[in-house]
């Protein structure tokens, strides 16, 4: 059975992973016959966001803590997790991945990348395992590959693709439902939430993305 890391970064799309994506992964992965390995980094969130009001709160959470409850306990250390483990690794999207996986939300192109995150995404890539990123998640890989040139989506916000190419990625437009693959970096990509509307267009798009990354894997 081959096993694809997922790797959260929370548990709320304000503030960690975005849910929906989350869980349409590890349907996916689990109907293509795949395990999945969940994990996240050690650490405190950026911030918690109260997901009523859409406001910050002064609560403290601790990314693996919460992403815990999306992989119902079974989540390592990602510290502990090595590309020679996993035959591929799949990034749900979520502002978890551009405030607690990165500080891509609050610096952009000069983004910060968690070390750990760094090290898992480089070497896979560089093992030749495939990487799969949803939503805004694929602007880290861009950040953390901004040397290879990677061709990843994120369906069509303006911004954020500009961002992808000064950091010296190749943005790629697409529909929710379609992925986008770089079979140089061996990178597969979908819009998911960046353009929505809703779970069922989302879940279409993942669901691609899943049997590829699997048949890649």
């Amino acid at each position: 059975m081959k096993k694809i890391g997922v790797l959260l970064s929370g548990c709320g799309v304000y503030d960690g992973v975005e849910i929906h994506e989350a869980v349409i992964t590890l349907l996916a992965l689990d109907r293509n016959g795949a395990e999945a390995v969940c994990m996240a980094p050690d650490m405190m969130q950026y911030h918690v966001v109260n997901h009523l009001t859409g406001e910050p709160s002064d609560e403290k959470r601790n990314v693996l803590v919460e992403s815990a409850r999306v992989a119902r306990g079974k989540i390592k250390d990602i510290k502990t997790v090595r590309p020679a483990d996993l035959d591929a690794l799949i990034i749900p999207g979520g502002f978890g991945a551009a405030k607690n996986l990165s500080n891509y939300a609050l610096k952009g192109k000069d983004a910060d990348v968690h070390p750990e995150v760094a090290r898992i995404v480089r070497g896979m890539v560089a093992a030749g395992k495939p990487v799969g990123a949803l939503c805004i998640s694929p602007a880290v890989l861009a950040k953390i590959l901004e040397d290879k040139t990677p061709e990843v989506t994120i369906g069509n916000d303006f911004g954020t693709i500009e961002t992808i190419e000064r950091m010296g990625g190749i943005h790629v437009a697409c529909k929710v439902d379609q992925i986008h693959i770089d079979p140089r970096n061996k990178l597969i990509t979908t819009p998911a939430y960046m353009i929505g509307p809703g779970i069922k267009e989302v879940a279409s798009g993942i669901e691609k993305l899943v049997a590829e990354v699997v048949r890649q894997a």
